[in-house]
This record gives structure tokens, sequence and C-alpha cells, in this order.
């Protein structure tokens, strides 16, 4: 049976959601159940099996790349990636496996063995699971070189060294001087191919020298040095030649390797490698890094106990600040650039008219945008009569979409759920904006796809924190390592430092899934949709519910104090939100909302259309207590004062001496379409500006003159004409 009947009868005993959740990983989501047949013929496609790896631990990844190195010095290097033939052609014994991981360790073997196991299950080993381990073409083309065990000295000798180098090496290894390149370098390979003379050339080794080079075996068997400078050459060279440094690498153990040919040029600029040779003698065995423990977590963490109470206080702060986002798009929606993103100074005035910080107000864009809370709008550009050339470019408007008016109906909870669930699978992280890049902008392109993944990788070094305990600042490099244990692959591609660990940090704590540098509650169930594959499918139940549980219901009413503060204890509610924002400036969030009234944000309320008697009912009705009077006192002392001058909207004034000729102009239906309208009796406005105003008035049998804003008559003149 082929190894595609026996993957597609293996995938039968899985429930469809566990084969939706496989195909998930691969990269693609289905509400419809996806057959065995067809996912069989996926998996076994080499761009498939990638993309599993990518989600491979480091043990898994060390895992596989055993077996592609041990099929490769088997049956060959893999050099067509479409290779046709059934990968059980290319299978390895288990056993073989087992020793190139663990060597005789047994407790060591048995952790391969479940490494291989979980392989299977995530369906990278491919059935029969038995004696022979069978892995995808793509797993064999792509991971064989990556399995952390050096090439042959003769090849990095022929390669990158010239004879100098050679008898360099060989002298310093006690031979003597050779007539030739082809006698040193017999001496010095013979030497580095016997281990006993390897092992003894190691037992005179400064014991600091012996630490390093096991050092670098077991972490890939190359590192980065300065031992060797690049000779003098022109343009690109495929296999470069390097001289020893004058004066060495800095460091003294990397120098004693390097002057005996135990650490040789790899090829990349500044990159040494440990022979395969060498690492044999040195460990005994021939032996792949195997590292199936993570990073353990540094002594002496802070506290994290309060980390829900601190997550939940984030949470109603981020739902609050991403409403105020919205309702400002809302009000003066920003224009697109022609480039893409929004302006800086649009973003600015979100900001400023949100209360929120720039780099967290780009944040909540550009959630809500992949949320589906805001939308582009496009104004149609209307054809001038007569005109045949291209017309410009239409404007393109941030506004709140659809979904936004029913977003607002819902549950604190449930409006959260939106928000989390998009951030945990969107790939960018947005607060992470290198200084290349040049300004951040709101509105990119979420185009970053190793982001999910590190985010995923951090959450799971978070989670194997002790209870009670977080990370501050000086931990941020554990939680890099631990993350980078869990998404080797990620990490090595992306080149992710604690930079953009830390800005996934930020962004999980602005959301309160992050609290004094340890999970919450909806943290750790974002982690568990992750790691499962739930987070692509349906996030919304368990969201829905972790976060029932963190947040307090919506409150409907406040504690209104004589310092002309409001407090919430908790959320408020939507109505009562949109009423103190309109009458008063928030002036803290957290586990309470406080908002001060003053007298230029009553005016505010009034300038909108609210009056003094319905405010105050208003406000009684949402009120704990008894409103205090010093806030009474400032909502009728503002009323009383609001509108005694007013600003009449006008397009011109036409004023006369005669009351009778202003009342006959008032009165007249000649002159109706002006809009006129006496504000004192010598005084008329009109709706219209002074040249419509003017012809209307001659048209009608009327001599008017034009007069300047200082009261100077205007002389007019034909206006006359010129080439």
């Amino acid at each position: 049976m082929s190894t595609g009947r026996r993957l597609e009868t293996w995938l039968k005993t899985k429930s469809p959601e566990d084969r939706r959740l496989i195909l998930a990983r691969v990269g693609f989501t289905s509400e419809d159940d996806v057959t065995p047949q067809d996912l069989a013929r996926l998996l076994l496609q080499p761009r498939a099996a990638l993309s599993l790896a990518r989600l491979c631990t480091l043990p898994q990844h060390q895992a596989l790349s055993a077996v592609a190195w041990l099929a490769a010095q088997r049956h060959g290097p893999l050099l067509n990636l479409w290779h046709d033939a059934d990968p059980a052609t290319r299978a390895v014994p288990r056993a073989d496996v087992l020793d190139l991981l663990a060597g005789s360790d047994a407790a060591l073997r048995a952790r391969a063995a479940a490494t291989l196991d979980a392989l299977a299950d995530m369906a990278l080993v491919l059935p029969p699971h038995d004696d022979q381990v069978i892995v995808s073409t793509g797993v064999h083309a792509h991971l064989a070189e990556s399995a952390g065990l050096g090439r042959p000295a003769a090849e990095l000798i022929r390669l990158h060294f010239n004879a100098p180098e050679i008898h360099a090496i060989a002298e310093t290894l006690g031979f003597p001087k050779a007539r030739a390149r082809e006698g040193a370098e017999r001496n010095v390979l013979g030497l580095l191919a016997d281990q006993e003379r390897v092992r003894t050339l190691l037992a005179q080794a400064p014991a600091e020298a012996r630490e390093w080079l096991l050092d670098i075996i077991g972490h890939g068997s190359q590192v980065l040095t300065h031992a060797y400078q690049a000779r003098s050459g022109f343009g690109y060279q495929q296999a470069p030649k390097y001289a020893f440094r004058p004066g060495g690498s800095g460091d003294p153990n990397t120098d004693w390797l390097a002057a005996r040919g135990l650490l040789l040029p790899a090829g990349p600029y500044d990159t040494a490698e440990v022979p395969i040779e060498v690492a044999v003698a040195a460990l005994g065995e021939l032996r792949v890094p195997f590292v199936p423990e993570p990073p353990r977590p540094p002594a002496g963490l802070p506290d994290a106990a309060r980390a829900d109470g601190s997550g939940q206080a984030a949470a109603t702060a981020a739902l609050s600040q991403i409403e105020r986002v919205l309702a400002a798009c809302a009000d003066q929606p920003p224009v697109l650039r022609k480039a893409g993103g929004l302006a800086v100074r649009d973003t600015k005035r979100i900001a400023k008219a949100a209360g929120v910080a720039e780099d967290v107000t780009r944040l909540w864009l550009d959630l809500a945008m992949q949320a589906g809370l805001l939308g582009l709008h496009a104004e149609p550009v209307q054809r001038p009569k007569g005109h045949r050339g291209k017309l410009p470019e239409p404007v393109v408007s941030l506004l709140p979409a659809m979904a936004y008016d029913d977003w607002l109906k819902r549950s604190p909870a449930e409006r959260l759920v939106a928000i989390i669930a998009t951030w945990a699978t969107i790939p960018a992280v947005y607060t992470f904006w290198p200084e290349e890049a040049g300004t951040p902008v709101a509105l990119t392109e979420p185009e970053d796809p190793y982001a999910v993944g590190i985010r995923g990788a951090v959450f799971e070094a978070l989670a194997a924190l002790p209870p009670g305990k977080g990370v501050g600042a000086d931990g941020l490099p554990y939680v890099t390592e631990r993350a980078a244990w869990h998404r080797p692959r990620h990490f090595a591609e992306s080149r992710a430092g604690d930079d953009l660990v830390g800005a996934v940090v930020r962004e999980a704590e602005s959301l309160g899934l992050v609290a004094g540098g340890a999970l919450t509650g909806v943290g750790r169930v974002v982690r568990d949709l992750l790691l499962s594959g739930e987070a692509w499918t349906s996030p919304e139940p368990a969201l829905a519910d972790a976060l029932a549980a963190m947040l307090p219901p919506a409150q409907a009413t406040a504690f209104f104090q004589a310092d002309l503060t409001a407090v919430v204890r908790g959320m408020p509610g939507q109505e009562l939100a949109e009423l103190l924002d309109d009458v008063a400036d928030r002036e803290s969030e957290g586990h309470a909302v406080v908002w001060r009234f003053s007298g230029s944000t009553v005016r505010r309320a009034f300038d909108r259309g609210q009056e003094a008697d319905v405010l105050l009912a208003r406000l009684a009705e949402v009120a704990e207590a008894p409103l205090p009077q010093p806030l009474e006192y400032l909502i009728k002392d503002t009323a009383r004062t609001h509108g005694h001058v007013r600003v009449v909207r006008s397009g011109c004034c036409l004023r006369s001496d005669d009351e009778a000729l202003v009342e006959e102009l008032a009165r007249s239906r000649a002159l109706r379409a002006l809009g006129l309208r006496k504000i004192a009796p010598t005084v008329l406005i009109s709706a219209v500006g002074e040249e419509e105003t003017l012809a209307r008035l001659r048209a009608a049998g009327y001599t008017p003159a034009l007069e300047s804003e200082t009261g100077v008559a205007i002389i007019e003149r034909a206006a006359r004409r010129r080439a």
C-alpha cells in the first residue's frame, strides 16, 4: 500500500474537527468537512509539510532534520523537490533516528521517541508509524542541511583555505613542514579523521576551550567569530577563501580551536564550523543536537498574583479607547493617503480627540479595520459636462462600517471578543516599527508571515512561568529564548529579538491578556486557542466565556462628587458613557472611570443642543445619589450666560437708513430666493453672496451699491479680458 493510501486511512480515524484543525495548521480554513482523500493529497505536497514544520518546537525540528540527514546519507541528496516517488522510498530505521538524537541515553531516547510520536500526530511523520520513519519530500529537501552536523573537514578546507593556512595548521599540530599543500593537507586530515588522536588533542586543550567546542556542537556546529578574514578578490565568490586574522578573534578559546583545524571557515563571512569528524570524536558518537527541555524561567521573578485584576482594568480601558477612536472617525472621517495608510496628522487628530497615545491609536485603528468595524469609502467623482480628460482619483475616507452599529449594541465582553479574536490571528505586530521602516503609519497591510507564530510562542513562554509569577523588563531575554524554543523556524527566519517580543507583550497588555508579565485568564484562553488551532476556526465561544468571567457587567449609574467629578465603578454602559462624554472630560480609566466637569465641558454640551433642565434631569436619572450642589450651580450658571452672543450665518449683509425700504425688501416676493431676514430696523442679512444679491436686487428694480468691510463704497468696473 502506498504512503498516500496509508495516510488517507489514518485520516479516516480522525474526527471532522481534527481534520479541519490539521487543515488550519497547513494554512487553510473551512467550515465544511474536508475529505481524508483530499487532505492526504494536500499533506503530501512539499509546501504543506513545510507549513506544518514551521509549527514545530526545537526538538521536533531537530528530529525532522535528523531524519532528513539520515535519508540523505542512505539514499543520497534529494535533487528534485517535485520528487514523484513514494516518500517510503526514503524511509530510515527508527532505531537509527533515536541513535542519532539520543545515543545510548535511555531517558533521552524516551524523549526522542515521544517527539517522533508527536510528529506523527501532526502528520509530519507519515504512516504506518512502525520501525521505519517516513517524512514528506518537503522535509527531505529543506531540512537535511539543518541537522546541526558539520561538513567533512576535507570539504571545508578545500573550499575556503589556501596553502599558507593549511601549512600553519599542520605546523601548530606538530607536523614537519611539507613541501606542498597536498602533504600538509594529508597530515591534517589524517589527524582529524582519527578519533583517538582528536581526543588526545582535546585532552591537551584548556578546559574553557573544550567546553566552548561542546557548546558550539550542541547549537548546530556553527558559530559567529572574527577568527578569519576574507582574502582579496573581485566580484561574487561562491566559495570565498579565508586567512587567519592577524591578532586573532579576541577570544582565546576560539583561536585555540581554529589554529588546530578544530574550527574551520563555513563560507559565510565571520562564520566558522566544527567538522563532523571533530564533533563525533568530542561526543564519542555521531549525534545531532537534541534539546527536549525548554529553557527554565529565571529565579527571583516578581509577583503577579493580581494579574487578572490588572487585566480587567486594561481590557476596560481598551474597550473605552476603541469606542472613542471609532467615534472620532465617525465625527471627522480621515482620508487615506495615495501611498496607502493614514496621514500622520489625521492619526494625531484622532489620538487627541480620543485621548489616546498615538501608537495605541494606530493599533486600535488597524485592529478595528481588520475586525470589520471600519471600512473605506470612495466618493465618486462626477464627470463635468464636456470633460473628456482623465478624472482625478476619488477621495477615499475611513468610516465606521455597517457592523459598527451592531457592535455598539453588544455587551462589553462581546465587543472585546471581536477585537481579541482578530488580534490573535492577524499577521502583523502593529506596534513594532523598526527605525529603517520610516515614520509609523496606520492602516498598513498585515503581511508578516511570522507574526502569529511568534505571538503564540510568546504566550507559550509566559504560560510556563510559575503560578503567581511574572516577568519584568529584565526577564524579556528569557521570554525570547523560551519562545524561540517553541517556534525556532519563525525566530531564525525573521531574526526576531527582544524588541519584537516586547512589542507583542505590550499589545497583549493593552488588551488585558497579559498583566504584570503574566498571562491573565483570558490570555491563557488565547494561548490554548492558538495552540489548538481553534483561533482560526471558532474562537468566539471560549473568548466570550473568559471575558464574561473577567469583566463586570456594564454600569448604568455614576457617583457624582462635590469636586465636580463623576465616578463609574467598572465599565460604563454605552448610554451612560455617551452622556458623560458629552458634558465632561475623561480624567482616568482602569478599575473605575472618572469624568471631570468644567465650564468649558458644560458649554460644549450646550453647543451640541443640550438644555440645562433636560441635562440636569438626565444626570439625576443616572446618579447613585442626589446631584451635588456645585454641579447644579455650574450647569445653571453656564446656561445663564450661554448664547447671549449669537453668531449668525449669512452670505452678506444689507443696510439702509430708510427703515421703510428695509421692510419692503424683507417682504418682497421677488427677493424671496435671497432668504432675507431682518436682524435690526436698518439691517438685513442675505443667505447668498454679495454678487448674487446685487444681481437680484437690480433685477427687481432696486439700485444697490457695494460696500467694503470698512464702510467704504466700492466702485464696480467691468473686467477687461485679455489673451
